[in-house]
């Protein structure tokens, strides 16, 4: 393999690694989002996209050399990189989705829960009172 050649591959094993890792950030956030560890889930976000710019920044090393006239050769291994940047990125878009309205639903419950005990301590309080007034 001559320099070009493994200057191409780490550019291509660049973007699987940091695409994959981007990807598997944004899971470990839904699943922190899912057991309402909120703050756990906007870092694990922080730390998909900067796992995503990393892969972008492979991208564009390959496209710099492209636009410049230097011919990359496609191969099966640099479209499966591609495969994996999308895949990354739309993963990402449909997590930081779940994670609000995780955030949302368990913010409904809470509420709902909240004005629920809430209103039935009032009823509680209203009908001792009226248990003492009475007896």
């Amino acid at each position: 393999m001559n320099d070009i050649e493994t200057e191409q591959m780490q550019a291509i094993m660049g973007l699987i690694v940091n695409a994959g890792n981007a990807r598997g950030f944004a899971k470990e956030a839904i699943d922190a989002a899912r057991e309402k560890n909120f703050a756990e889930a906007r870092s694990k976000l922080d730390e998909a996209n900067s796992a995503l710019n990393d892969a972008h920044n492979s991208q564009t090393a390959m496209l710099t050399k492209e636009a410049s006239g230097d011919h990359v050769p496609l191969t099966l291994l640099m479209v499966h990189s591609q495969d994996h940047l999308m895949t990354a990125i739309t993963y990402i878009d449909l997590a930081k989705e779940l994670v609000a309205v995780y955030e949302r639903i368990y913010k409904y419950i809470w509420n709902r829960d909240a004005i629920h005990c809430w209103t039935a301590s009032l009823l509680w309080c209203k009908n001792d009172y009226m248990f003492k007034q009475v007896a």
